[in-house]
């Protein structure tokens, strides 16, 4: 099949690599030259475990291109993904600017018949407004559908090849019988497509994301709760999580939730709620638990320094939101490095992946390490802000013996503390009396 995936951000450059290497044949889109030509050349402006390896098979393959030309792409295909980027506008809506303007492209570059894809997270009404500028635009027939993705950043590559259910929102049996044979090659193992109408679809991504948000609110603010009253967050998880109702994932207490989705999503559908006068009490609970989570971190640093941490230095492990990918959109990170630097603190901070996004953040601010015990030399205290794998099981010996002090604030619970206890250390986690 003939495929046009429109931006190549985060979205696309997973979707057209993973539908290239199904055999169709993928055009991929955007306004950005430059950004093409570094693709082209096999330099991927995102880390995404498995995505440059599928990218320069089928670009070897001519499976997959790039182009600046939409025009060109739409009408050499048949299904044409919108991909684009939807930004959190001022009053907390998905900004819908760049899908509309793909949409008034399509409409005046189509020649025949098409299947338009809204892959991008889109609020509901948005295939109808599509589908209102794009027939001001032509006579054609088209039909817009609703394909919510559900990736996770680090395992973006096996959610799409192997997805759980596909999700296709559609009001015509033509474009739902064409998207089913698009996605067939991917549910051979007997996981679902769900078909739906298209306002449906829509509501579903912001639904499921929302949820997830909600249970790692509601898990930080037990795991705030235990400490309190002296009982300990992760026993309580795992005696949670053994009710099969309840179940084990996103109940981690932590630094709450980052990235591209989670935090945008919630306030789209905060702000939906509103314009059509429903309550969202809940979602807008959630929302404040996050923002106050990285708080409370910063609050137990100020605490054990008598709120005094001038001229201190932090090492940190982990900038990205979360591991497996060098994404800082709305992660911890940010707030409590900034929050330190506002009270005096200076900073060494070690990411595999992140330095190139952290540097457009804090520039000259902090110290960039070139390795995780690199940042320890001279610092007084050790703060564990994203659970990377080579952090899992590092040298508590040699990590003492770097730092000033031996003291660690864990932001996501990864150490035994009764090791720690007997290794001298002074130990800070979520949801666990400290010592």
């Amino acid at each position: 099949m003939r495929i046009t995936v429109i931006g190549t951000g985060y979205v696309g450059l997973v979707v057209g690599a993973c539908l290239s290497e199904m055999g169709n044949d993928v055009i991929c889109v955007d306004n950005n030259k430059e950004k093409l030509e570094q693709i082209k050349k096999g330099i991927i402006p995102i880390y995404e475990p498995g995505l440059e390896e599928l990218i320069k098979v089928n670009v070897n393959e001519n499976r997959l291109t790039f182009t600046d030309n939409l025009k060109y792409a739409v009408q050499n295909s048949l299904v044409c993904y919108i991909a684009v980027g939807t930004p959190q506008g001022e009053d907390g809506s998905a900004d819908l600017k760049y899908v509309y303007q793909v949409a008034e492209s399509i409409g005046e570059s189509i020649n025949e018949y098409k299947v338009i894809v809204d892959k991008s997270t889109v609020p509901v009404g948005t295939a109808d407004k599509v589908t209102e500028i794009i027939k001001s635009k032509t006579n054609i027939e088209f039909d817009v559908v609703s394909n919510p993705e559900f990736l996770k950043q680090g395992a973006a590559v096996d959610d799409f090849l192997k997805p759980d259910r596909v999700i296709i929102g559609s009001n015509s049996k033509k474009a739902t019988d064409i998207m089913q044979e698009l996605y067939a090659p991917f549910l051979r193992t007997g996981n679902p497509v769900i078909v739906m109408d298209v306002k449906s679809a829509e509501m579903t991504k912001y639904a499921a994301n929302s949820f997830l948000a909600v249970k790692i609110s509601y898990a930080n603010e037990i795991a705030n709760i235990c400490e309190k009253v002296g009982a300990d967050a992760e026993m309580v998880r795992i005696g949670m999580c053994s009710d099969k109702r309840i179940g084990t994932q996103f109940l981690f207490p932590g630094l709450g939730y980052g990235g591209s989705c989670f935090p945008k999503d919630v306030k789209a559908l905060i702000k939906t709620a509103k314009d059509f006068n429903c309550d969202s009490s809940l979602l807008e609970s959630a929302d404040i638990v996050n923002k106050k989570q990285r708080m409370l971190f910063v609050n137990k640093i100020l605490n054990y320094y008598n709120n005094d941490i001038k001229d201190k230095t932090f090492a940190i492990w982990g900038l990205a939101f979360k591991p497996k990918t060098n994404d800082m959109r709305e992660a911890p990170s940010i707030t409590i490095i900034n929050e330190l630097l506002n009270k005096g603190a200076k900073i060494k901070a070690y990411d595999p992946k992140a330095f190139d996004l952290a540097k457009l953040i804090f520039g000259d601010k902090i110290t960039y390490s070139k390795n995780a015990y690199d940042a320890l030399i001279d610092s007084n205290a050790l703060l564990l802000l994203t659970e990377w794998n080579e952090f899992r099981r590092p040298d508590f010996d040699r990590i003492k013996s770097l730092l000033k002090t031996p003291v660690i604030f864990d932001g996501r619970n990864q150490y035994d503390s009764n090791r720690l206890k007997n290794k001298g250390f002074s130990y800070f986690c979520v949801g666990k009396k400290s010592f």
